[in-house]
C-alpha cells in the first residue's frame, strides 16, 4: 500500500508531508526543516517546487459495507418515421436537428432516465452514414440526400447520449421497405434497388418478404454494419415482423413466390408455421451475429403485448402469433434476446388486456431470466389521468419484476405533451438516478479498482479519481459518508473530480468511496478513504 501510494505522489509531482498514524504504527516521516531549527545541510533541503498539499495518508484506506446502488431501466423511444419525434420536420437545418436532439437528451438526463431507443432505420433507410442503404427521407426530405453540411446523426446522438450517462440503443425496423409517409420511392430507394424481394401492400407501404434468404442476408448486413462501426449499447427491433393485416386491407400477405418455391423444394410446414419459422430463424441469427461482433452489445425486442388471446386467461385482442407470425414467446423461452419489452399499452383496469396479468404471464415465460422491461403507452393511453396511470404501471412493474425492474416509454412525446407527466415521474418513481440492471449472462472482464485521491481544501475535501482501464468505464458511483450514513451519487464518465463539503446540514463528512461501472452495469471493487 505504502509503495503504491508513494508512486502516485512521485507521478503527480507533489511533495507531501505525512503525519504518523498511531493506530496503524506505520508512519512516513517528513524530512522538511522547520523554521527555527539549527543549521540545515544540503541533504535535507527540499528542492524547489509546488507548495506541499495536505493529503490523506494511505493508511486511511479501509474496507466497509457500501449501500446497494439503485437499479432500474428507464428508457424512451424516439421515433424518426413520419417525423413523429425527431427530427420534427424533414426540412430542418443541421443546427436545428442538433438543437432538438440536445433538448431531448437534456430532458431525459434531468429527469433521471438512463437510456434512449433511437430509430435509425425507419424503412430500409438510414439516419447515419451508410454504404448499404440511402439517407432517410425523414431526415432531409429526399431519399438518398445527405444532410448539409454533412454530419452523422447517429454518431452525434451516441456522443451526446453518452456524455449524459445515457445508453444509446439503435432501433431498426427489419422488414419495412418504404413507409407511405416517406414520399415516392426514387431510384435510390431500396424498393427499386431490391425490387425482387419487396412487395407492395394495399395501404401504400412496401415490405421485404421475410421468407426470402436475400431479405435475411440484407438486414443482417445492415445490423452487423451498425454494430461494427458505432459505439452503441444495444440493437432494438419493435413489433413489425410480417405486417398487420390492416396494412394489406385484410388480404393475405403476398408471398406466393417464396411459398411455392418452399413447397417445390419439399417443405412440409403449413404456410403459417413456415412464416413463423422464417422469423424465428432470423431472430436467432441476429442475436448470435450481434454478440459475435461485439459481445457487450445487447439485443432487445418490443413485440406486441399479447402473444395469443387467452394467454393469460381472459385476455382478448389481436394475436401476434397468428397475424404477425411472430412467436415472441419462443424467442423469450430460447433466450434469443437480452431484453424483452412487450408493448403493454393498456390501462391497469382494462378488462380484456389487464396490465399486471399480462406482465406476470410474460414473466412466467421468461425461463432464462432475460431482462423483462414492459413498454408503456405514455403518449396516448386511454385514461383520464395519464400521469397517475403511468406511475401505477411503474409501481406494478417494480412489484412484479423486483431488482430487475424497468420500462420503456412510448414515446418521448408522452413525457412532454402532458405537463404533469415529468413532474409526476421526477417527484415519484424517478426521484433518484439509477443504474441499468446488470446483464449477468454476458461475460465481461472485471474492471480495475479506481484510485481515489483526497486533498484538504479548507471547508471542502477535493476528491479526484482515476483508473488505468478508463476505456472500459461507462460511469462512476461516488459514495460520501456523513455522520456514519452513506449517500450515493451516479456520475458521468467525464467527471473525474468533485468538491465535497466537509459539513452539510449539521453533519460531518467521515469518508468517501468510488466505484467504476462498465457499460453492462457491472461494478468494480471500490476504494474507500476516511476524511479527517
Amino acid at each position: 500500500m505504502r509503495i503504491n501510494y508513494l508512486k502516485l505522489i512521485i507521478l503527480s509531482g507533489v511533495f507531501t508531508s505525512f503525519i504518523s498514524c498511531s493506530t496503524q504504527g506505520n508512519a512516513i516521516k517528513a524530512s522538511t526543516p522547520t523554521k527555527n531549527t539549527a543549521k540545515t545541510n544540503n541533504n535535507t533541503t527540499p528542492p524547489p517546487g509546488p507548495k506541499p498539499v495536505a493529503m490523506i495518508p494511505p493508511e486511511e484506506t479501509f474496507r466497509t459495507v457500501l449501500p446497494e446502488i439503485k437499479r432500474e431501466f428507464r428508457g424512451a423511444w424516439i421515433a424518426s418515421v413520419a417525423n413523429i419525434n425527431w427530427p420534427s420536420r424533414n426540412n430542418l437545418s443541421v443546427q436545428q436537428q442538433k438543437a432538438e436532439a440536445i433538448t431531448m437528451l437534456d430532458m431525459l438526463k434531468d429527469n433521471n432516465f438512463n437510456a434512449v431507443i433511437f430509430q435509425v432505420r425507419p424503412s430500409a433507410d438510414a439516419l447515419y452514414t451508410s454504404n448499404i442503404e440511402p439517407w432517410s427521407y425523414f431526415l432531409t426530405g429526399q431519399t438518398g440526400s445527405a444532410p448539409y453540411p454533412n454530419y452523422d446523426p447517429l454518431q452525434f446522438w451516441i456522443d451526446e447520449a453518452h456524455k449524459r450517462g445515457l445508453e444509446l440503443h439503435v432501433w431498426l425496423n427489419p422488414y419495412r421497405a418504404h413507409h407511405s409517409n416517406g414520399g415516392s420511392p426514387n431510384k435510390l430507394s431500396m424498393v427499386n434497388k431490391l425490387s425482387d424481394i419487396v412487395v407492395r401492400l394495399k395501404n401504400g407501404m412496401y415490405w421485404f418478404d421475410p421468407a426470402n434468404p436475400k431479405t435475411q442476408g440484407h438486414v443482417s448486413n445492415v445490423v452487423k454494419d451498425i454494430v461494427k462501426r458505432y459505439d452503441i449499447d444495444a440493437v432494438h427491433f419493435d413489433d413489425y415482423f410480417y405486417p398487420y393485416a390492416t396494412y394489406n386491407r385484410g388480404a393475405d400477405f403476398p408471398d406466393s413466390a417464396t411459398w411455392n418455391e418452399y413447397q417445390r423444394s419439399g417443405g412440409t410446414l403449413s404456410r403459417a408455421d413456415w412464416r413463423r419459422d422464417n422469423v424465428n430463424r432470423f431472430v436467432e441469427r441476429i442475436y448470435k451475429e450481434i454478440h459475435a461482433e461485439k459481445n457487450y452489445v445487447r439485443f432487445g425486442i418490443s413485440p406486441f403485448g399479447i402473444w395469443k388471446p387467452g394467454y393469460p386467461q381472459g385476455v382478448v385482442g389481436s394475436s401476434q402469433y397468428d397475424e404477425l407470425y411472430a412467436d415472441a414467446k419462443l424467442w423469450l423461452n430460447k433466450g434469443w434476446l437480452d431484453y424483452f419489452s412487450p408493448q403493454l399499452y393498456w390501462p391497469v383496469e382494462s378488462k380484456g388486456q389487464p396490465f399486471e396479468s399480462l406482465l406476470r404471464w410474460w414473466k412466467s415465460e421468461n425461463t432464462l431470466n432475460r431482462h423483462l422491461w414492459p413498454g408503456l403507452n405514455t403518449v396516448e393511453i386511454r385514461v383520464s389521468d395519464r400521469p397517475s396511470e403511468i406511475r401505477s404501471q411503474i409501481d406494478i412493474s417494480r412489484q412484479v419484476l423486483g431488482n430487475d425492474a424497468g420500462e420503456i416509454h412510448w414515446s418521448i412525446a408522452g413525457l412532454t405533451k402532458n405537463a404533469a407527466m415529468l413532474p409526476t415521474l421526477k417527484n415519484g418513481p424517478y426521484k433518484e438516478k439509477a443504474l441499468v440492471p446488470k446483464t449477468p449472462w454476458i461475460k465481461a472482464a472485471p474492471l480495475q479498482t479506481p484510485t481515489l485521491f483526497i486533498n484538504d481544501n479548507g471547508s471542502f475535501a477535493q476528491i479526484s479519481w482515476s483508473t488505468k482501464n478508463i476505456g472500459e468505464v461507462f460511469q462512476w458511483v461516488l459514495f460520501t459518508q456523513y455522520n456514519g450514513v452513506w449517500e450515493t451519487e451516479i456520475l458521468t464518465l467525464d467527471q473525474l473530480s468533485k468538491e465535497i463539503p466537509k459539513y452539510k446540514d449539521g453533519r460531518t463528512l467521515n469518508a468517501v468511496a468510488i466505484k467504476a461501472i462498465d457499460r453492462l452495469g457491472n461494478e468494480s471493487d471500490y476504494m474507500a478513504k476516511k476524511v479527517k
